[in-house]
Formats: C-alpha cells, sequence, structure tokens
C-alpha cells in the first residue's frame, strides 16, 4: 500500500521534480519550459494517475489490472492511468512514475535517469 506521502517522496526524488496544485488536486511536474505533468493525485487519495503511451498502458493494466487501468475518459484513450494505492508497492511506484517522467522530461533532462 503507497500513502500519499510516499509517493509525494518518490515523486519529488526523481530530476528536476516540483510539486504545483492543478485545480484541487496536487500535480508533480518537470521543472523545464514547458512544465508538462506526470503524475496527479487527487484529495480522496484512493488512486494517482501517470501519463504512459497506450502501449505501456495496456501492458501494464494487463499484467496488474488491481493495480493499474486506464483513466475513463479521452486522456485514458491516450495513455492516461490510474494506479490503486492501497494495491500497489514501492517497486510497481517507482516503475510507473519513472516511465511517466521520463516522458514528461526534456530529452536533455532525460539522461539524468541514465546516470
Amino acid at each position: 500500500m503507497i500513502k500519499p506521502e510516499k509517493l509525494r517522496m518518490e515523486a519529488l526524488r526523481l530530476p528536476r521534480t516540483i510539486e504545483r496544485p492543478h485545480f484541487d488536486w496536487t500535480s508533480f511536474r518537470v521543472d523545464a519550459p514547458k512544465g508538462k505533468i506526470f503524475c496527479t493525485l487527487p484529495p480522496h487519495h484512493e488512486f494517482s494517475n501517470v501519463f504512459l503511451t497506450v502501449d505501456e498502458q495496456q501492458m501494464l493494466c494487463e499484467a496488474e489490472p488491481e493495480i493499474f487501468f486506464p483513466v475513463p475518459n479521452k486522456w485514458g484513450e491516450k495513455g492516461a492511468t490510474s494506479i490503486r494505492l492501497v494495491k500497489c508497492d514501492l517497486t510497481t511506484l517507482r516503475s510507473a512514475l519513472t516511465l511517466s517522467w521520463h516522458h514528461a522530461a526534456p530529452e536533455k533532462l532525460r539522461v539524468l535517469l541514465e546516470q
């Protein structure tokens, strides 16, 4: 089970990550010119959303259907994926956050995770 504080800590461990409000949700963004969101956390803390490719989303949802599910709207059709925090472990969370961060980060920052 992942608690909101743990999710926050893990998201902020990724290079150049900042936390900002996104409407009434918390968002984690890459601190770069476009400031793309790679993770959101709603106030109820039941799940978190990450932004993956459609192929990555399909793979994770098929492999771990109790943990991952597509966001139930047009964003979900584009790869936005929810994570059930009560079912998730730390390794799985880190993997999903890293994938999502990688898609949001400019190419020059992506090498920071490869070092």
